[in-house]
């Protein structure tokens, strides 16, 4: 059995495999069940593979050269489902784009400069564009440094990843009646229900087991999540994993909105990137729960704190002139843990 070449990476909170797309079939459906027996799913435990038994760590991003001059390259990320035989490409990942520009760079797909290179990543699974900035003193990739993110114990270098603005409110309304319950539906970076925690009877400090093993809260919550796919205009939404869900509450600390977010059958220890932007902007909103709830200072740069169960993300938003969010970016960081090749 032939191995297949493969590079092992955290990229923030995450962590999963990256391969050159060329290396894996073309075909979507073979490739699926290839990642399926790499991961080891499905199984709770992901025993027989590579995977951590957990959404987080059953993740998989392809990279290749770009299609064209607009970014440098081209990554679809893909979530290998633990406890299913499904691979799912519905949505973004934001923690795993940390790992996509180092991988990058040390494959070959974009030279390095020296002292910094930014990356241009044209994100396959909804057309966006970001720009990374990994940290190249001498013209090589190096992952150590002094930056911490909350979630990953240890320090690494940084990895400066930059959104444009893309506030989007399918419905056109800040807040919609969604099964019963007052919700924002937006994509800013990436599909999202908004929901006050105190709406389904919660504080909002909740931790992400005490949450899961509410079964009937579980219930209810996907129910909101079913009844706001075709709202957003995903149609049924229900063996997808997007939208995903996030409870806000007042601050803990001194940040800006407490979160909890469902992913959606588990609940985040942390705190997506993309979802922290999509809660940022909701900040943002002229109403709707997140708006209600949230310190979101002033003027047209801002640090917004996103409070999370492992700690805080602080996404940095810049203001158009209209108001609306220009750009957000967010400090992640990115360790290479092994590189060789995969045994299916």
């Amino acid at each position: 059995m032939s191995g297949i070449p493969c590079t092992w990476m955290r990229g923030g909170t995450s962590k999963g495999g990256l391969f050159l797309a060329r290396d894996l079939p073309a075909d979507p459906a073979e490739r699926d069940r290839l990642l399926m027996r790499i991961m080891g799913s499905p199984d709770a435990r992901q025993i027989d593979g590579m995977g951590g038994g957990h959404p987080l760590t059953s993740k998989v991003a392809l990279v290749a050269p770009a299609a064209d001059g607009a970014a440098d390259v081209d990554y679809r990320f893909l979530q290998v489902l633990v406890d299913e035989a499904r691979v799912s490409d519905a949505q973004v990942c934001g923690n795993m784009l940390a790992a996509v520009a180092p991988f990058a760079i040390e494959q070959g797909l974009v030279a390095a400069a020296d002292g910094e290179t930014r990356v241009r990543i044209r994100q396959l699974n909804d057309g966006s564009l970001a720009t990374a900035t990994v940290m190249t003193p001498g013209g090589r990739v190096t992952y150590a440094g002094d930056t911490a993110i909350d979630g990953v114990p240890g320090t690494a270098a940084p990895v400066l990843l930059a959104f444009g603005g893309r506030p989007c409110l399918p419905t056109g309304r800040a807040a919609d009646d969604v099964a019963g319950v007052e919700a924002t539906l937006i994509d800013a970076g990436m599909p999202l229900v908004v929901l006050a925690a105190a709406d389904v009877g919660l504080t909002g400090g909740e931790s992400p087991a005490a949450l899961e093993a509410d079964a009937a809260l579980k219930a209810r919550i996907e129910a909101v999540r079913r009844a706001a796919g075709p709202l957003m205009g995903l149609g049924d939404v229900a063996a997808m994993t997007v939208p995903k869900v996030a409870l806000v509450a007042p601050p803990a600390g001194a940040g800006t909105i407490a979160t909890r977010c469902f992913i959606p059958d588990r609940v985040h220890a942390a705190i997506g990137v993309l979802a922290a932007v999509s809660v940022a902007a909701a900040c943002l909103l002229p109403a709707g729960p997140a708006v209600r709830l949230a310190r979101p200072g002033t003027g047209p740069v801002r640090t917004l704190g996103i409070e999370h169960p492992s700690g805080r993300l602080d996404c940095r938003v810049r203001l158009g002139a209209d108001g609306g969010l220009a750009e957000a970016g967010i400090v992640r960081t990115a360790r290479k843990l092994m590189e060789g090749l995969v045994f299916p």
